[in-house]
């Protein structure tokens, strides 16, 4: 689990069961009420991006994001070698 107080640039998390990816945050604490933690994230399944601010203890999943080198050699209609 990681909380919305641990995010930094980078950091992958779920959110209603998709993989999300931290692109901006900022931790805001104004003179009157609680602290937020005001976020900018892409998802990405979808590459759809979001701002949303969130209380720095809601918790999320950690998304487990596995990266690979390729070397793209040609392609033969749909499919890439």
């Amino acid at each position: 689990m990681v909380t919305a107080g641990d995010f930094r640039k980078g950091v992958t998390f779920e959110k209603d069961g998709q993989p999300c990816l931290i692109v901006d945050f900022q931790h805001v604490k104004p003179g009157k009420g609680a602290a937020f933690v005001r976020t900018k994230y892409k998802n990405l399944k979808t590459g759809a991006i979001r701002e949303e601010a969130f209380n720095p203890s809601d918790k999320f999943p950690k998304a487990l994001i596995e990266t690979k080198q390729m070397q793209y050699l040609y392609d033969d209609g749909e499919l890439y070698y």
